[in-house]
């Protein structure tokens, strides 16, 4: 097989276990959490406790992820969430027990830190050795392409009249036929020798002040998009005009995403990273807070463009400076990071469900959220200025360019 065609491979297993892991096993709760709640008891404020569960899991994951170093172990986690996403959304079909659902919920999080964080760091050390660019947007469409292919299969359950239970069953059928190529397509990572052969990478360990200062801005990255990313199916099917409306602006969230994270590697040769970053940080600012300013569905329609356009771009951007400076490593940065934007992650879906609950509507929300994401800019603003790791990022980016 030429090094073209492996290539390609390694990459479609990624996207395939983004599908399967953050598509399926994540982002399935948001179009089905509106059923569930028709057809359950679950409120407002048990359905934001349950994406802060999964959250929470999510960044147990990264806390693992950057804790190993070695490269066969990651392999064999990356495998086991292979596993854990397929049977946690089996799981989640046959019981309506809060305790259980929260345990499911917790470990499919655990599931999709293995195909966001401990995958991308396998690819992009793999891309690495064998002297490919150093990106990953491609890798990152898989998240949005699981957004789409949650929305498409929800919308053609509800068509076929399947209740939540059934609707997660197939689910999990359908994330056991994805498991195949994610498995079967990511190579075991080569015990590498020193001196025989493949790309030298040296560490570029960037400064505290950088560190910390990226690790805040990210934070609110992490609030302002797990607001969105948990809600907007209810919040649309909320508007008595805009009912039956919610599958269609997931699904637009996913188109856009799909194709996005490779723009904002374009856009970051271009730019440099934080020069993309903040680009990503406003206008996703305006994707947040636009349904809290006008209901129509045009409104509705650019705003989840605008979030489905940036968010994962944001991700894919820092994830990839991270594997930039830490090359030999790439998941000790990516997971400190990620501890940080799964941070936001655990409280942000709890408290905005709960202000939904008392006030009656997520606009509040919504508002807050918008908010964080502006902080974060002025954060990125301040390190693009002021710090010389962020100089020499993007100084080496647009070089390579």
């Amino acid at each position: 097989m030429s090094d073209q065609a492996q290539r390609l491979k390694v990459l479609f297993a990624g996207i395939f276990s983004q599908i399967l892991c953050v598509g399926i096993a994540r982002f399935s709760y948001t179009p089905l959490l509106p059923v569930m709640q028709d057809q359950t008891w679950i409120g407002d404020a048990e359905g934001g406790w349950l994406a802060a569960i999964n959250y929470s899991g999510y960044m147990c994951g990264a806390m693992v992820a950057a804790s190993v170093s070695d490269l066969q172990l990651k392999d064999r986690l990356y495998r086991l969430g292979l596993v854990l996403a397929v049977l946690t959304t089996a799981g989640m079909a046959m019981t309506d027990n809060m305790l259980l659902w929260s345990l499911l919920r917790f470990l499919s999080g655990l599931s999709s830190a293995g195909s966001m964080l401990i995958a991308s760091g396998l690819i992009l050390n793999w891309l690495i050795r064998h002297q490919h660019r150093s990106e990953l947007g491609i890798h990152f469409a898989g998240a949005g392409l699981g957004i789409v292919f949650a929305a498409v299969v929800v919308e053609a359950f509800l068509a076929l009249s399947l209740d939540w239970a059934d609707q997660w069953f197939w689910f999990a059928v359908l994330g056991l036929v994805l498991a195949v190529p994610a498995w079967r397509w990511l190579p075991p990572p080569a015990v590498s020798v020193p001196g025989s052969g493949g790309h030298a990478m040296q560490d570029n360990p960037p400064s505290r002040r950088f560190i910390w200062l990226m690790m805040a801005a990210y934070f609110c990255a992490g609030y302002g998009y797990v607001v969105s990313a948990t809600f907007i199916v209810t919040i649309v099917e909320r508007e008595p005009d805009l009912a039956g409306m919610g599958q269609l602006a997931f699904l637009v969230v996913g188109l856009a995403a799909a194709p996005a994270v490779m723009v904002w590697d374009l856009i970051a040769r271009r730019m440099g990273y934080l020069g993309a970053l903040l680009l990503a940080y406003l206008v996703q600012v305006g994707g947040i807070v636009l349904p809290a300013i006008d209901q129509s569905l045009t409104v509705v329609l650019i705003s989840a463009v605008l979030f489905g356009g940036t968010f994962i771009g944001c991700v894919s951007l820092v994830l990839t400076m991270a594997g930039r400076l830490y090359p030999s490593k790439p998941a000790r940065l990516m997971g400190r990071m990620t501890l940080s934007y799964g941070l936001a992650q655990i409280f942000a879906p709890a408290l905005t469900g709960v202000m939904a609950e008392h006030f009656g509507d997520y606009a509040l929300g919504l508002w807050l959220a918008g908010g964080f994401l502006t902080l974060g800019a002025a954060l990125i603003l301040l390190l693009k200025f002021t710090d010389q790791t962020a100089a020499e990022l993007d100084n080496t980016n647009r070089a390579s360019a």
